[in-house]
C-alpha cells in the first residue's frame, strides 16, 4: 500500500498551468480505505479569467463533490471515461473528489461497474437504486449535501475525515475476487512490457475471456482498453516534461512504430504529440 498519495501529473494536460491557476492537491485516505481508493483530490479556485482544463481520464470511477462561490453542494458519480474530459472553471469553487483505484468502487457499487462507464450521475438521478446517494442527497433533488459544511468546507484534514466518514459508512466488503482484478490492473499499470491481453492471462494463470469479464464487471472497461490508456498517459506525461525523441519514447512504450504513438495521442487528445509540446505554458 502507497505511503504517500502519487505525485504524477498522469492524465493532466498542460499540468503546469493547472498548478498555476487552482490550488491542486492529492491525500491518502484512512488506512482501511486504502485497499479500494486511490487518492482524494482536492481543487480550490479563484480565478479573475475562466480556465478551460482537460484530462485523458484514467480507468478509474471517481465520486466529486463540487461547490461554486456560495451556491450548494453536488455530488455525482464519474464513472470510467472513454473520451477527453474538459471543464471550463470560473469563479471560485471547490472540489472534493475521491478517485478509486481501478476496480475499487465495485465493492461499493456492488453492480456491474460498466454500466457506470462514460457517465457522470448526480446523486439525486442514483437515490432510488444505490443508497449512499440517498443518504447524501437526502430530499434535496439538486443533489446538494445534507449539511451547510458538506465535503467542500474547511480545512484539507477536515475534508479528507468528512469523505473518510462517507466512505467508512458504505461499509465495504472484502472480496477475494476484486482484489485479484486491482492487482491485476496494477501488475499493468507497473510493467510497461505488457502490451496484450493474451500477456496478462498468461502471466497470471487465466484466460482472456475470464479477464475481459472481470475487467467489465470490477473496473468498467476492458484490459486492452487498460493497457492502452496507461500507455498513452505516460507518453503524454513524459511530452510535458520536454522535447523528446518520439520514435524512441514509441519504441520504450511499445507502440508497433511512432505513427502508431502519434496516431493514438491524437485520436485521444485532438491533436499530435508536437502539437501538444508546443501548446504547453
Amino acid at each position: 500500500m502507497r505511503q504517500q498519495p502519487r505525485a504524477d501529473d498522469r492524465g493532466i494536460l498542460d499540468p503546469a498551468r493547472l498548478r498555476r491557476a487552482v490550488r491542486f492537491r492529492r491525500h491518502l485516505p484512512a488506512p482501511q480505505l486504502r485497499r479500494w481508493v486511490e487518492h482524494y483530490w482536492l481543487i480550490d479556485w479563484d480565478l479573475t479569467e475562466p480556465l478551460a482544463q482537460q484530462v485523458v481520464p484514467h480507468p478509474a470511477v471517481n465520486v466529486v463533490f463540487r461547490r461554486d462561490g456560495d451556491g450548494p453542494e453536488s455530488g455525482e458519480v464519474a464513472g470510467v471515461g472513454r473520451q477527453l474530459f474538459s471543464i471550463t472553471l470560473a469563479g471560485s469553487g471547490r472540489v472534493s473528489g475521491v478517485q478509486f483505484r481501478p476496480g475499487g468502487f465495485h465493492p461499493f457499487w456492488r453492480g456491474p461497474v460498466a454500466e457506470l462507464t462514460g457517465g457522470r450521475w448526480p446523486f439525486a438521478t442514483l437515490a432510488d437504486r444505490w443508497p449512499p446517494a440517498a443518504a447524501v442527497a437526502g430530499a434535496d433533488s439538486t443533489g446538494a449535501g445534507p449539511s451547510p459544511a458538506g465535503h467542500c468546507a474547511g480545512t484539507d484534514a477536515e475534508r479528507c475525515r468528512a469523505l473518510d466518514a462517507l466512505l467508512t459508512g458504505w461499509a465495504p466488503e472484502p472480496d477475494p475476487v476484486n482484489d485479484e482484478v486491482i492487482d491485476l490492473v496494477e501488475s499493468i499499470r507497473g510493467d510497461r512490457t505488457v502490451v496484450r491481453v493474451d500477456d496478462v492471462a498468461r502471466r497470471h494463470g487465466t484466460s482472456v475471456r475470464r479477464l475481459q469479464r472481470l475487467f467489465l464487471t470490477h473496473v468498467g472497461v476492458g484490459p486492452k482498453w487498460v493497457i492502452r490508456r496507461y500507455r498513452l498517459q505516460e507518453a503524454i506525461e513524459q511530452a510535458a516534461g520536454g522535447p523528446l525523441d518520439w520514435a524512441r519514447l514509441a519504441a520504450d512504450l511499445n507502440y508497433s512504430d511512432q505513427s502508431h504513438l502519434v496516431r493514438e495521442f491524437s485520436a485521444v487528445t485532438g491533436r499530435t504529440p508536437a502539437a501538444y509540446a508546443r501548446s504547453l505554458t
